[in-house]
Parts: C-alpha cells; structure tokens; sequence
C-alpha cells in the first residue's frame, strides 16, 4: 500500500538514540513538529549506565509524548531510523504480550517496562499513528537534528533544545523524508553511493537556496521560508521544500509531477 506523503501528517516526530559504549553513557533526542501549527518542539536527555537499544526507545515514547503535548485529532507521522525500534513498534510486542513478555523462544523480553510504556501510547494513539523508517546518516535534516541532540547528551554536552515557530528552527522538518526519497535514500546506502555529508542535497548554487510550493496544481518559487509558509500552511495536500541548485530543483519538480 502507497504511504501517504509527509506533508498530509498534522504532526511528525523524529527520535534518535546514542551510547558510548554500549553500554556506557548515553543519550536521547526526540523534536515533534506541527504542521497545522507551524511549530517545532524539542526535548532531550541522558543516562550514565545504559544501551544503545534502550535510548532508541526512550527516544520514540518522548517523541510520542511531545506529539500528544501538542495536541491535534488528526495524523502523526514517526520517524525513525532505528529498526529495533519499527519491528518491535509494528511487530513485535503484539506477540510478546500475547505470551506474557516472552519471545519465541520462551525467554523474558529485554526491556519490558520501557516496551510497555511504548505499548501504551500506541494504543493511544490508534490509527492516527504510522511508523517510518528512514536511514541514518544521509543528511535529513530531522534524523540529524535528533541526532546532534542525543550525541550531545550521551557527551554530557549542554544542548540547547528549541520549542518555538517552524519558521524560526532553520531546518525544514519535511525535506527527505517522502516515501520515494527515503527508498532512493535506503537504496544509496546499502549500494554505499550516499555520502554521510548533511549538505547531501549539493553545492548551493547563485540565486539559491529558493524555497518551492505546490498548491493546487500551481507552482511558485518563493526567497525565503516565511513567504512559503503563508502560502502551504493549512492547505490540505500542498507540498513545499527548500532546494539548493537547480539541479535539485528540477529533481523535485519531476517528482511532484510539476514539470
């Protein structure tokens, strides 16, 4: 079944976790942003004896938690790019709770308090809630923006955690994480041709970085993002994305069906 673009979701949260060690300290990053709102809140936090496994999954329930915070009735799209966290969210702790937290194999599920605490809010959450894999380390602006946050925490680094205006945050939470761009993405990866540069979209060339809509068929070109913004906020079904060359603009247009 075809998933629905990024940009129908009322809400998408991103979570990532990191350990120095393994165990060892470690930290987590979660950042939740409203596209009916137009904002973009944060949180982060560490643990000085814990695993890589277990700060993956606190990060998913905190980005769940600051997805609730903000309210809504409408779709959540969750990102991550931890497959432990997907399997066991989608898959897993259905079985296991139906055997009493055991696997397959009759041994205690690891980390059940915390595989609980993530039942719950799926359960919550119901069918407004879809998962998304999406690959590390490729430059999406969300996965390394949660990844800055949780690297710096398991560094006992202070992080300063932004809860403010999508306009104000400096990214665009929605760049790379479509359905078909994280399959190119994934695809890249496992061939080794992506390069773990954040700056993976390419040089900025003269006259960019531009910022397009697509809204009802029309397409306009806009100099910054709050113009953009006013043009695609609230509009069922419009699209909208920062490019950086018009290679990449082009690239974009073809996928949006825009010429």
């Amino acid at each position: 079944m075809a998933k629905a673009p990024a940009w129908e979701f009322e809400i998408v949260v991103f979570g990532d976790g990191a350990c120095k060690g393994n165990p060892g300290p470690g930290g987590w990053g979660a950042c939740a942003v409203s596209t009916a709102q137009g904002r973009v809140k944060e949180a982060g936090g560490g643990a000085q004896a814990t695993t890589n496994n277990v700060m993956e999954l606190r990060a998913a329930i905190e980005a769940l938690l600051l997805a609730k915070s903000l309210g809504g009735t409408e779709k959540i799209l969750a990102c991550t790019d931890s497959s432990y966290v997907i399997q066991g969210a989608t898959a897993w702790i259905w079985g296991w709770r139906k055997r009493g937290w055991k696997k397959v194999d009759g041994s205690d599920v690891l980390h059940r308090p915390i595989w609980e605490e993530l039942v719950g809010l799926c359960e919550q959450l119901k069918d407004r809630l879809e998962w998304r894999h999406l690959p590390g380390h490729v430059g999406i602006p969300g996965n390394e923006r949660v990844d800055e946050i949780a690297s710096s925490f398991a560094d006992g680094k202070r992080f300063e955690l932004y809860d403010g205006p999508l306009v104000g945050c400096g990214w665009d939470p929605l760049e790379k994480i479509d359905a078909e761009t994280v399959r190119t993405l994934t695809a890249q990866k496992k061939s080794g041709s992506t390069s773990k540069s954040k700056k993976a979209s390419g040089p900025v060339a003269p006259g960019y970085p531009i910022y397009l809509s697509f809204v009802n068929g029309q397409l306009q070109r806009h100099g910054n993002w709050p113009e953009c913004e006013r043009r695609v906020k609230g509009v069922g079904g419009a699209k909208f994305k920062k490019v950086s060359n018009p290679g990449e603009e082009k690239a974009t247009l073809a996928g949006w069906g825009a010429g």
